[in-house]
């Protein structure tokens, strides 16, 4: 197999470009490194392709290894032909090459494994022949046995029988083929284990579909109703068309011998054959759904992370609680605790919700709040109420509160490395500073939760754990890479995602800059223990350092690409301290003289000159700035029962799933815009139209709050201005 070719098709990419990147993947080098100081080699590949590649090469490989060991495992046997080598060759999935193998892998003890103990693999072969001549009786006398258990001939036949059952169901094409009727002419029929116990699977207590026709999420779903023990799960396929596949390929005739065949033929697909295919193919549905689930929560966490910080704004987190009462803290623009407190806000006593109210004042005057981040946990929407009441009775303050997901906040709190932040504080006052942190920074502060508990995904303790680790790991590495670290102020936590570093450098980078200070240069990255040459080539240009000795080290610009800088700067008569001004005589320069060969002059390709160019004109530009801010809330708090159908809401879009994205309109339920109300235009999934952290405009379609079920729709509702 020519894996670079077969990955270039794949992915509709040059030959050259997978060649390069997996030259550099082997090298050692990082996605986001190569994605971002790679671009001349890949053909500027982005990060998501460099991921996709990566995986397919790592799979093409594991099924070369694979057919390289069953290709010498049955050449050991002596059984090799050209034939059957061929066919191991073209196989495209570890599924067809295990199928291949099959007939001659080591099986534990089988009956067809003790007939051919006892000698009656000969029969077995001349009866699959079929020839009207045979007499199957006369033949089975010849193998008559006491010794060997064979009695009779009934004994012989039986133990022949059980040959070629096992001969029929090993043979692959039948395997292939019927997997391909089955999956695309079979269906899917789930019922109730007791139709009289309710539950959330109700809508599956008696459901039945075309396996062609099932959305991915629904696998999903059902899978967990079978094993909460609510629903029984089958593939079926139509009838007679799975026995009568196996009967036209094997049976030839009517013969008596024929008629051996045939009848081992059916025990063969009822006890081996279906039950087999019925496995493999849902186990390969599941597969397909639980990567489509990955992807999308993969694409959910990236919006979420990369969604724009509230720069400058000391923020006041707020963990709502009922009986315990409201954790508070506040923190300045940095991330620095200011202050801390517990109010009653949510109490039953007109007192004490007074007392907390006070409270809140009293902090939000003497600190300057200027952004609530209020968690959307138990308690949430009644604190939104007194918090609202709160900015009313205070419009001098010119505060905005917005309702933050706290998923993931409790397992930071009890973390130890929140423990070690936070020795003094419990943990719930942990958690109010992570729910301030997550307004002000959600990348700085996010990166400190294992990204499968930040909960913007559907089903993902059902995923795959390693493969879901490694998708959102990958996520979060892109993410922060886009954006750059500032290296004097970053945790280790943001460190250790950084391209080149590991959690040891990042703590070792943590514990350098404890002991000598500010770091003054990138190049003082190289002091630090364990952080050598490899690792400062792949880490470096996403760490910045304000203020430091070289204006280039707080921008974008790589170390190695600091000559050509320079040069470029100088060549319009600027220097390194103009970087950040007024520079347009460097675009015109370089239009003038021609990017490509501008590029050929100073020894670096067009793509990195371009970057560069960018890094001088805004060193330390964040990405995010250029998004939509947060939606920031400091009016009246509705509630379900105030929703009429019609009624047009501005909202944040709080996650996205296969079948729509759920919106906060600022009451207590998110409403859900089915996939089918997202757009005017035909779209395939929700995130064709929509992202996280996205503030859209919707409709009122339908409001129960006895279901606490609220339908929007933004068909015919437009969406333009809202960025203002």
């Amino acid at each position: 197999m020519n894996i670079i070719k077969q990955i270039a098709d794949e992915l509709k990419l040059r030959e050259e470009q997978v060649q390069q990147a997996v030259i550099l993947l082997d090298d050692g080098k990082t996605v986001p490194f190569i994605a971002r100081y790679r671009k001349e080699q890949t053909g500027s590949l982005d990060d998501q392709t460099l991921h996709t590649l990566s995986d397919r090469l790592n799979y093409l490989r594991k099924l070369e290894e694979r057919k390289q060991e069953i290709i010498d495992a049955i050449t050991a046997q002596d059984k090799l032909t050209p034939e059957l080598s061929e066919q191991i060759a073209e196989a495209s999935t570890l599924v067809e090459v295990e199928d291949l193998y099959r007939p001659y892998k080591q099986k534990r003890k089988t009956k067809a494994s003790v007939a051919k103990a006892r000698g009656l693999q000969p029969l077995a072969e001349l009866l699959m022949q079929q020839l009207p001549e045979t007499d199957p009786e006369q033949e089975a006398a010849a193998y008559i046995n006491a010794e060997l258990e064979v009695p009779d001939t009934e004994a012989a036949l039986s133990g022949a029988s059980d040959i070629l059952s096992e001969m029929i169901s090993d043979q692959a094409d039948v395997r292939k083929r019927l997997r391909n009727v089955l999956t695309l002419r079979g269906s899917l029929c789930v019922k109730a284990v007791d139709p009289d116990t309710d539950s959330v699977y109700r809508n599956y207590y008696d459901h039945s579909e075309l396996l062609s026709k099932t959305a991915k999420h629904r696998i999903l779903a059902v899978n967990r109703g079978e094993k909460e023990g609510f629903l029984k799960v089958t593939l079926t396929m139509p009838e007679n068309l799975g026995e009568n596949l196996v009967l036209k390929t094997f049976v030839k005739n009517s013969s008596r011998a024929g008629m051996i065949v045939q009848e081992a033929a059916l025990e063969a697909y009822k006890k081996s054959l279906l039950p087999a295919v019925q496995r493999e193919v849902r186990s390969a549905m599941t597969d397909e759904a639980s990567e489509q689930a990955i992807t999308v929560f993969a694409s959910n966490l990236r919006q979420l992370l990369l969604q724009p910080p509230m720069h400058g704004a000391i923020t006041l987190g707020l963990d709502p609680g009922f009986r315990t009462g409201c954790k508070v803290a506040v923190v300045d623009p940095t991330g620095k605790v200011l202050a801390t407190d517990v109010v009653h806000i949510t109490a039953n006593s007109a007192q004490a919700v007074a007392s907390g109210k006070e409270k809140l004042k009293r902090l939000i005057q003497q600190n300057h709040v200027a952004a609530i981040a209020i968690g959307n946990g138990t308690a949430s929407r009644e604190s939104e109420q007194i918090v609202a009441e709160i900015l009313r009775e205070m419009p001098e303050q010119k505060a905005a509160y917005m309702v933050v997901s706290e998923a993931g906040a409790s397992v930071y709190s009890a973390s130890k490395l929140a423990a070690e932040e936070f020795p003094d504080y419990d943990v719930a006052l942990r958690s109010a500073v992570s729910i301030a942190r997550r307004l002000q920074d959600p990348l700085a502060e996010l990166v400190k939760i294992e990204p499968k508990a930040i909960g913007v995904g559907e089903y993902q303790h059902d995923m795959p754990p390693a493969r879901l680790n490694e998708s959102l790991t990958g996520v979060v590495e892109d993410c922060v890479n886009a954006v750059g670290v500032d290296l004097n102020t970053a945790s280790g936590s943001l460190l250790s995602y950084v391209s080149g570093i590991h959690s040891g450098i990042a703590h070792n980078i943590v514990a350098y800059r404890e002991e000598n200070g500010r770091f003054q240069s990138r190049k003082e990255l190289l002091k630090v223990p364990k952080l050598g040459a490899k690792a400062f080539e792949l880490c470096a240009g996403f760490l910045r350092v304000r203020d430091g000795s070289n204006p280039l080290d707080n921008t974008g610009v790589h170390p190695e690409s600091y000559a050509a800088a320079e040069s470029l700067l100088k060549a319009c008569g600027y220097t390194k301290n103009s970087i950040g001004g007024d520079l347009h005589i460097l675009t015109e320069k370089v239009e003038q003289q021609g990017y490509a060969a501008l590029s050929n002059e100073l020894g670096i390709g067009e793509p990195t000159l371009r970057d560069i160019m960018k890094e001088l004109m805004k060193p330390g530009r964040d990405p995010r700035d250029e998004l939509p801010k947060p939606l920031m809330r400091s009016g009246d708090v509705m509630t379900a029962e105030d929703l009429k159908p019609g009624m047009e809401l501005i909202g944040t879009v709080r996650n996205i799933i296969d079948f729509g994205a759920f919106v906060d309109i600022g009451v207590h339920e998110d409403g859900l815009v089915h996939i089918s109300q997202l757009s005017n235009r035909f779209i395939k999934h929700p995130l064709d139209a929509v992202k996280v952290g996205q503030i859209v405009r919707v409709r009122v379609l339908e409001s129960d709050p006895k279901r606490k079920r609220i339908s929007l729709t933004m068909k015919g509702v437009p969406q333009d201005h809202l960025d203002s």
